[in-house]
């Protein structure tokens, strides 16, 4: 045997070997196998919020379904950008996941350093709930509509103030998007969080915000907050009397949705196992239950399904910031 016939079959049985391995980690008995240890699902936000929130829900029924603990992994920064990153980047076998929001989508056109590519460096796994976010204002700013918070905004442009959770952030978006809709001009106070924005406006250092349904409804319960509108096509029933923005006359609609992404290269098999078993806990009675309070509904769905959503939202958010002229300083 010559030197270069032993070393072509050495190369030819380490080529075999890899793609062996390839082939199995891409197989449906690789996802019969998976997990074999601890998933870490990175949550780009800080505790507390609503993305925080989601995932603590899932996480517990995940790990029981997996037969491995899911570990909710709070990596806030950056517009939710550090977080993402971090995940986004980690090894496509499976063991990172990554909650987003809307944020996700509005990242793209506002930070022009991104070290990801919001769309061709993830795969989706899942959409997980959906639902809107209520147009909030302080008791004290005279209105009780849609259409009265436009006629003073029209009569006194840039004088009404609004709080949202961070420049960039899907808050700050959506209400440029309504300013644009409506021809107002609103003053923006940026925060670092839902928290403080809603605590600033509950107090009436700030008279508007675009808030989640999540943060704002036990204000507007207690009579803290006033609800002008809520952001979805429909009403919805924890507040059966409060109207859309739609009703108003205005095309305007935001969704505040959360999901579930991976970084690229994932197998499939293990997308698919993810796929059934989130769609089967966001679907269960106990699920709907615990997320109705806050004005949500359950999703579920395919990774197709949830890749169309997001492909349209960064698309759409692209166009308002160019619109709006909204930059980061």
């Amino acid at each position: 045997m010559t030197c270069h016939t032993a070393t072509g079959r050495i190369l030819s049985a380490t080529l075999s070997a890899v793609l062996s391995l390839v082939a199995l980690t891409h197989s449906p008995l690789h996802a019969q196998t998976y997990p074999t240890k601890a998933i870490r699902m990175i949550v780009p936000f800080a505790p507390g919020g609503g993305s925080d929130f989601i995932a603590r829900v899932i996480a517990p029924p995940l790990s029981k379904a997996l037969g491995q603990q899911v570990i909710v992994d709070n990596r806030p920064g950056a517009g939710s950008t550090l977080g993402s990153e971090i995940a986004l980047k980690s090894p496509a076998d499976g063991y990172t996941l990554l909650l987003i929001s809307g944020s996700y989508t509005t990242s793209p056109s506002l930070y022009k350093g991104l070290k990801y590519d919001a769309i061709n460096d993830m795969v989706p796994v899942i959409q997980t709930e959906d639902g809107p976010y209520v147009i909030t204002a302080h008791p004290s700013l005279p209105v009780k509509n849609i259409k009265e918070l436009v006629a003073l905004a029209k009569s006194k442009p840039g004088a009404i103030n609004y709080a949202t959770s961070g420049a960039g952030s899907i808050t700050h978006l959506a209400t440029e998007l309504f300013a644009l809709r409506s021809g107002t001009r609103f003053t923006h106070i940026p925060y670092k969080g839902t928290g403080p924005a809603v605590v600033d406006t509950v107090a009436g250092h700030t008279q508007l915000m675009v808030a989640a349904s999540s943060a704002a409804i036990g204000h507007i319960k207690t009579g803290r907050l006033k609800a002008i509108a809520v952001t979805f096509p429909n009403r919805i029933e924890a507040l059966p009397n409060v109207p859309t923005v739609m009703e108003a006359g205005y095309k305007y609609q935001v969704n505040n949705w959360h999901g579930i992404v991976a970084p690229k290269g994932m197998p499939k098999a293990i997308i698919d196992k993810l796929n059934s078993e989130v769609d089967k806990i966001v679907k269960v009675p106990d699920f709907a239950q615990r997320i109705a309070a806050d004005g949500l509904v359950p999703a579920g769905g395919s990774p197709d399904a949830f890749l169309t959503l997001l492909k349209r939202e960064v698309s759409e958010w692209a166009e308002v910031v160019t619109q709006a002229k909204v930059t980061l300083n």
